[in-house]
């Protein structure tokens, strides 16, 4: 039996219906619980993994999954699933309009084709690899800045800020004086769209899950970024501690900095 691959158009679609969800349950009230102190989990998460989970058996039942809310399935597979339902639970459930699905697909354990997809921007994110990059089937490219100074970053920080020493403080700080700035949006999958997109030069966080930047990734780097861990080693998405997601003239800056 030959085993079956999907298309990028397939995972797109998933994306866009699951998303479709998500914006069916946006601005109202949810059912909130926490994982955490600050790490909540809402009905619309649950809905849109439900859904992935169900279409993604249905045709591909020995695939192995890796989803934020379910876990790992254990397949014992050449193909895995990386997924992430509802990336930006919290401004989701704080009416925010930045979050989005994020679905990644590698084989042996290297992405192969991913899609981020913000509803409320309807802004598709995708790509599969050695095809580019594209943003609603238009090809994307990151930015040619050359200079820190003059780049936006993006950041994130962990749930357990106020009890790590990896809180990313320090990052922020020295970074904010030497760009021209440094945002927080509160989704790892749209930063790294928006570095692929152009929109932002660099992307750094200290804690991320593979579920949040498998996509991610892969998209940055067809669209020309360069992307390691913020000790410049390669992305492993078996452990993926930390991520650094740049333009590739100021990567090595960055790396410096974070270092």
């Amino acid at each position: 039996m030959v085993e079956q691959i999907p298309s990028i158009d397939e995972i797109g679609a998933l994306a866009i219906e699951a998303g479709k969800i998500l914006l069916s349950r946006f601005g109202k009230s949810h059912h909130v619980k926490y994982k955490s102190l600050i790490d909540p989990v809402t009905e619309a998460d649950k809905l849109s993994e439900a859904f992935l989970l169900e279409n993604i058996y249905q045709k591909y039942p020995d695939h192995q999954i890796i989803a934020e809310e379910s876990g790992n399935n254990h397949q014992t597979s050449r193909y895995c699933w990386f997924i992430d339902p509802l990336d930006g639970t919290v401004n989701f459930a704080h009416g925010i309009p930045i979050f989005c699905v994020s679905i990644g697909f590698a084989i042996d354990e290297q992405i192969f084709a991913g899609a981020v997809y913000d509803p409320t921007r309807k802004e598709l994110f995708t790509a599969q690899r050695g095809q580019g990059a594209f943003l609603n089937r238009k090809r994307i490219s990151c930015s040619e800045s050359t200079s820190l100074i003059s780049s936006l970053l993006v950041t994130g920080f962990p749930y357990d800020i106020a009890t790590t020493a990896q809180n990313n403080l320090h990052n922020y700080s020295s970074l904010a004086k030497n760009s021209q700035g440094v945002r927080r949006l509160g989704s790892a999958a749209l930063d790294c769209c928006y570095v692929a997109d152009g929109r932002f030069d660099g992307y750094w966080e200290l804690a991320v899950q593979p579920w949040d930047v498998a996509a991610g990734i892969l998209i940055a780097e067809e669209a020309g970024a360069q992307v390691t861990t913020v000790e410049g080693t390669p992305v492993s998405l078996k452990n993926t501690p930390s991520i650094l997601c740049a333009a590739p003239q100021i990567h090595s800056h960055l790396l410096k900095e974070l270092n």
